[in-house]
């Protein structure tokens, strides 16, 4: 046989550039307005560079020129999947500025309950979202079902849907929660595992998935620290942080109740989908703590706000100074207090600083996926481009708080 047909000729050097394309903002797996310029060696990321400036609307600085009540509905559209727990930051920054401690009372019990079923609400469209992003169309229906029941029980104390503006400083309308309520909360938590089932099993052993997830985005827990990771993105290395479980400095009221704090090991993106299961099952767990502890509270707390609510339609002082408070707002001398919260997305810490006004001189919102989100740049880097919908994913971007 002649040979010299599979010899292979020399041919000339050539120059090959590399691809650069957008990623965003427009593309449904951006989870928001992210806006990623991606340069490509072929199907593999070798730099990726950032812009966030599309959404920006000066929410810290608006509440610089609002009474403090009057700032807490910008929480709830910082992460618009997390919104009371943002609520819940904001509050105990404001009582800390009154009481110098984190105000403990009854009501915390409530603020822990809302606190667990929002975790729910956030992990639930975070697993949903991503399966979709990998391919996967069936958990969405299923989160979808569940988160539903969810926004039900939002609709239920507060009137709306989404934006609750639920929590308030000092107190909580505890006269909003009926029996009625605290039965159907306990109906969804028995049936809620079924759904979560239905998802993981699906999910959790899936050749597509794992081959997907499995050493994707992976990084230890010294590259965790150093960039400023917290939540699930820091627990995934086996680094068990968690606002929650210190007892220091710990807020509402799970210093009185069995919560645990689940870690991974690999640090990579199947991990993390391991980590949202659990915590949504631990999650249902203190959730059924709450309610058997709300059977024996009907106290309402003090307010700081406003006088005895019993007397305040009795006579016209009394109604005048209701809208007064509600109005003006309450003076709180010069100070500076720090609150910080486990949100589902990481640490989620509020930066008040007062000035013997009715206003905040300066409020400062520390939001966990803004911190997670620079870290896309380096784990894209040696990546498929399909990874990179993997990555976003993973790290459960809200844009409303990354560029607030």
């Amino acid at each position: 046989m002649n040979r010299s047909i599979f010899t292979l000729t020399k041919t000339q050097d050539k120059n090959i550039n590399n691809l650069t394309l957008n990623f965003g903002p427009q593309h449904p797996a951006a989870h928001g307005v992210l806006r990623l310029v991606v340069t490509l060696n072929s199907e593999y990321i070798t730099n990726t560079d950032i812009h966030i400036g599309l959404l920006h609307r000066g929410s810290e600085k608006l509440m610089e020129s609002k009474p403090y009540i009057h700032s807490l509905p910008y929480f709830d559209r910082f992460d618009y999947v997390s919104m009371m727990v943002q609520e819940h930051a904001y509050c105990l920054a404001i009582e800390k500025l009154i009481t110098k401690t984190f105000y403990q009372k009854n009501f915390n019990i409530i603020r822990t309950l809302f606190d667990e079923l929002t975790r729910i609400l956030n992990h639930l469209l975070a697993l949903a979202c991503h399966a979709l992003d990998v391919g996967s169309m069936s958990p969405i229906f299923w989160g979808f079902e569940e988160r539903e029941k969810i926004l039900e029980f939002y609709e239920r104390v507060s009137g709306a849907r989404m934006h609750a503006a639920f929590y308030r400083p000092g107190e909580n309308f505890i006269n909003s929660l009926s029996l009625f309520l605290l039965e159907d909360i306990a109906y969804f938590v028995n049936n809620a595992f079924t759904s979560i089932n239905e998802i993981n099993m699906l999910l959790v052993n899936n050749k597509v998935w794992k081959r997907r997830l499995i050493g994707i985005g992976q990084f230890n827990t010294t590259f965790a620290i150093q960039n400023n990771l917290t939540g699930v993105l820091l627990r995934s290395t086996g680094a068990n942080h968690d606002v929650r479980l210190n007892t220091q400095d710990t807020y509402a009221n799970y210093f009185y109740l069995n919560v645990k704090s689940y870690c991974g090991s690999n640090g990579d993106c199947y991990d993390r989908y391991l980590l949202r299961v659990s915590e949504i099952v631990e999650s249902l767990s203190i959730v059924n703590q709450c309610l058997f502890k709300l059977k024996k509270k009907k106290s309402i707390s003090e307010n700081f706000f406003l006088s005895n609510k019993d007397k305040v339609y009795q006579n016209m002082e009394s109604l005048i100074k209701h809208f007064k408070s509600w109005s003006e707002g309450i003076i709180i001398n010069t100070n500076t207090s720090v609150a910080a919260v486990e949100s589902p997305k990481g640490e989620f810490l509020v930066t008040i600083f007062s000035n013997n006004t009715n206003k905040p001189d300066r409020v400062k919102v520390r939001s966990p996926a803004y911190y997670n989100m620079q870290v896309i740049k380096h784990l894209a880097k040696g990546h498929l481009l399909a990874d990179l919908v993997t990555l976003i994913g993973t790290i459960d971007i809200v844009f409303g708080e990354v560029d607030r």
